[in-house]
């Protein structure tokens, strides 16, 4: 079987204390003025060791030789420049709102403008995006400005605490076009087109050779007559010249990516398509949902950062890794939620009907959101939760002996690191990492996990899962040595 490959990865992040600042205010929260005290600065954004996991510049294995809280074990001599992508200011990402923004609704003073675009287009992947090389020159006066901000309900975008542009609605009878959802949606958007960027830049895929986008973040946007109706996809193809590339969009929470990477599998395995491009940018929803908890703690603030990522799946080049389309675990309506039976479908008969056992796979990657944020809430390390209960399958399928459980998470359990963004962490991250471990021999196989609560839509009390399994592909003759 001509099983399709996964040929190319971008992954970027993207500091915003100012959407971060700017998303608390919208809900009505007192603690922006605690937040403002406690915000980041960009240099130890770069130092922080996920980060550096992220984009490519650690292998999330190191991180648990790395003192916690990480914090406070910034690392010296760091970039943002990594294997993988890129970690990216929020003066550069401003710019880039405006860059994709088609309708003129992302205002930009005119100096802060011209010195950001300056940045953008010396920067090896951002400079050919359409919105930058044909600039619509449409600069604003400070206090242009600030009277959209006053009387047009404008929203206003800072930059270091000093207000340099503003976003307005797009309709002015249509909640759904409101400057929040449209700053929401631009912000996924442009995210997205960084990781597509980068991806572009980082494996020489020629744009016009994209032939299908399918985006599988947690956005939906629409007007008021279709919320939901789309398409992100597209108007990332616009924006990255994919020329040649139609696309739609994919949701299901946090599941999303990976029902996105099964599906385009599919297109390049049937013909259809040759090369598939997977992408999801960051959800400013998301950015300082834990702060209250954070500051109670004396934690800086960490979640004022977007995470977006892009793969490209394509035909069987007798190289890269390929994608078991016919080892697809899932957790149909039947399974129910008892934890015991939900990893037997995605895990155990997945393994079983490709003739495999649990410790057979190198690695598994489920929900790898950073505990650091995620622990202060009383969730607990969630990756490592999901590998206890892989493990407690093996021990049940005698697997596995129950004294070497922790030992049997310590191999083959990847340790969380990425942006508590929903669906960022859904097990892809580690996608750019098992690609080179397995190119370079060191692994064999890996399972990637995404998992979503679908029951936040109030449409149903069920819960989703999907898993795919990464493997080596078989027309290489090397032999695998695993350290």
């Amino acid at each position: 079987m001509k099983y399709p490959v996964i040929k190319g990865t971008g992954y970027a992040l993207i500091q915003t204390p100012g959407l971060l600042l700017q998303q608390v205010n919208l809900e009505g929260s007192s603690l922006r003025h605690l937040l403002a005290d406690q915000l980041r600065s960009f240099e130890s954004v770069v130092r922080y060791p996920p980060n550096q996991v992220f984009i490519g510049n650690l292998l999330p294995e190191e991180l648990p030789n790395i003192p916690r809280p990480w914090y406070n074990s910034l690392l010296p001599n760091a970039k943002r420049q990594g294997h993988f992508g890129e970690i990216f200011p929020e003066d550069e990402f401003l710019g880039l709102l405006n860059a994709v923004d088609v309708y003129g609704l992302v205002c930009l003073e005119a100096g802060f403008k011209q010195a950001v675009f300056q940045k953008l287009r010396s920067h090896p992947a951002l400079f050919m995006l359409k919105g930058i090389t044909m600039d619509r020159n449409n600069r604003f006066s400070y206090e242009e400005i600030e009277e959209m901000i006053k009387t047009r309900e404008a929203l206003p975008l800072t930059f270091e605490g000093r207000i340099i542009g503003c976003v307005r609605k797009a309709n002015v009878s249509d909640s759904t076009l409101a400057a929040s959802r449209v700053l929401e949606n631009l912000t996924a958007k442009a995210s997205a087109v960084v990781a597509l960027q980068l991806l572009l830049w980082k494996t020489g895929l020629r744009p016009q050779e994209v032939d299908y986008i399918i985006e599988a973040s947690e956005e939906a946007c629409g007007d008021i007559r279709q919320k939901g109706g789309g398409s992100f996809a597209k108007s990332i193809a616009e924006a990255c010249s994919c020329s040649n590339a139609s696309g739609a969009d994919t949701r299901a929470f946090c599941a999303a990516p990976v029902h996105a990477l099964m599906q385009g599998a599919a297109l390049v395995q049937s013909g259809i398509f040759k090369n598939v491009i997977v992408v999801a940018g960051g959800c400013s929803a998301k950015l300082g949902l834990n702060a209250g908890i954070h500051l109670k703690q004396e934690m800086p603030v960490l979640e004022d950062m977007l995470g977006a990522f892009a793969f490209h799946i394509s035909e069987n080049d007798g190289i890269n890794p390929i994608l078991r389309t016919d080892l697809i675990g899932r957790m149909s309506v039947g399974c129910g939620d008892s934890p015991q039976q939900v990893y037997r479908s995605l895990v155990a008969e997945p393994l079983t009907k490709g003739g495999y056992k649990i410790l057979d796979i190198d690695r598994y990657a489920a929900e790898l959101v950073n505990p650091e944020i995620i622990e202060p809430t009383g969730c607990g390390d969630i990756a490592k939760s999901n590998y206890k209960m892989i493990a407690a399958l093996g021990v049940l399928n005698r697997e596995i002996d129950r004294t070497e459980i922790d030992k049997q998470i310590h191999r083959f359990g990847v340790p969380g690191f990425a942006p508590n963004q929903g669906h960022i962490p859904s097990g892809v991250p580690y996608i750019g990492p098992a690609r080179d471990l397995i190119l370079q021999n060191k692994m064999k196989q890996v399972m990637i996990i995404g998992k979503g609560s679908l029951f936040l839509g109030k449409l149903t009390r069920l819960y989703d899962a999907i898993s795919l399994i990464l493997q080596r592909n078989p027309r290489l003759n090397t032999e695998i040595t695993l350290d």
